[in-house]
């Protein structure tokens, strides 16, 4: 089957490929993977978001990830890098999310198993990152592995998932797998003298996403969205590692689908959760980009930046890992699968994912079922 050619997607330079349920779109700028579409029995249904911007020329100076800013991107290193790291001044989430990466081969096999390679030589610290996206024939998920090469040192590493919600207030529900701590942003996320705004109490540990410390002394419930309109927050859940894998996962009860990430929380151990809902009101954002969450699994010390996860933190110093050693001897290998499925009517909210057969069961709290093909193996280094 002949390569994907280049071709203009909301602004970007993206190759396009699909399998018999999914279509996807890979930008060259930044590796950035949406729009996709997945086919659920007859309709289509698209979760992830495409920055308001897209197709407008930008300030000089913007970071490229911007300019690309959509659906899920692979960050090595995770968070803005504001700080150096031994010398390194990495740009926001790293080269591999604002480099132009090179398409190395495309394969379709006779099984029905469809495998995009592309790869990038990163020059900040010198190495390189293989980014193998595989659709199956059936199977409503993407299959995401990068392999990190030839590199050396500590690293934040970490997907920047990102979904557009329904406008209307509640529209989605949102659960994850057990975690062992929670925690808002321990600084200001946003400041008002910046046209910034924020409504959560910085610093804040939670047990319950149902019961998060508001600014205003309340408490906010992070588990409906789109939800305080107006406003930019940041929450960090450390996953137990002893699950067998983690999960995130999103309800849309009208739409009658569910949106889920699965993950190894021995290589990805953190989620955040970044809330963007319009508290943001400089450039490019103006306010308008809302009703987009964040869903973010990673290694690393909230979004600071390489340089704050691989010194002592707060964390680390519980001996919770907020970055990864590279090896340049040994590849470092990050699986990743992202799916949807269709769900019954009444379906409330995810309360647990198991394996079944060839794919697993999302059971909902009120114990309404629903199922999905996916090869979970796949998580497995």
């Amino acid at each position: 089957m002949s390569a994907p050619t280049l071709h203009t997607v909301h602004g970007q330079p993206s190759w396009s490929f699909r399998s018999s349920h999914v279509h996807a779109n890979l930008t060259k700028l930044g590796g950035h993977l949406g729009p996709v579409s997945f086919r659920l029995e007859h309709r289509l249904v698209t979760p992830f978001s495409v920055a308001p911007w897209a197709e407008e020329k930008l300030a000089p100076g913007t970071p490229a990830l911007l300019e690309a800013l959509r659906g899920d991107f692979f960050c090595a290193p995770f968070g803005g890098n504001g700080t150096a790291w031994r010398g390194e001044q990495h740009p926001p989430h790293g080269e591999t999310a604002n480099s132009s990466w090179r398409l190395s081969s495309f394969e379709k096999t006779s099984d029905g198993c469809t495998t995009l390679h592309a790869s990038l030589a990163t020059k900040v610290r010198r190495g390189t990152v293989d980014k193998f996206i595989g659709l199956i024939d059936g199977h409503t998920v993407v299959y995401q592995r990068h392999v990190i090469s030839g590199a050396a040192g500590q690293m934040s590493v970490g997907h920047h998932a990102m979904l557009k919600f329904p406008e209307a207030p509640g529209s989605g529900i949102i659960s994850t797998s057990r975690f062992v701590q929670a925690q808002v942003f321990p600084e200001p996320f946003e400041r008002p003298e910046n046209c910034g705004y924020q409504a959560l109490r910085p610093g804040a540990a939670f047990r319950s996403l149902e019961r998060v410390p508001l600014l205003n002394g309340r408490l906010a419930d992070l588990s409906v969205y789109p939800a305080r309109r107006g406003y930019e927050d940041l929450v960090m859940l450390t996953a137990d590692p002893k699950l067998p894998f983690a999960w995130n996962a999103v309800v849309f009860p009208h739409e009658r689908y569910v949106y889920f990430a699965l993950r190894d929380p021995r290589v990805l151990r953190h989620t955040i959760l970044w809330i963007s809902n319009g508290g943001r009101h400089y450039a490019p954002w103006n306010g308008r980009h809302t009703g987009v969450l964040g869903l973010e699994d990673i290694t690393g010390y909230f979004h600071y930046g390489v340089a704050e996860s691989a010194k002592p933190n707060p964390l680390s110093r519980r001996g919770i890992p907020t970055s990864v050693k590279l090896n340049p001897k040994k590849p470092t290998v990050v699986p990743y699968i992202m799916g949807v499925a269709a769900i019954p009517a009444g379906f409330d909210r995810v309360k647990r994912i198991v394996r079944v057969g060839g794919g697993i069961e999302l059971v909902a709290a009120n114990g309404k079922r629903a199922g999905c093909a996916v090869d979970v193996e796949f998580l497995k280094i």
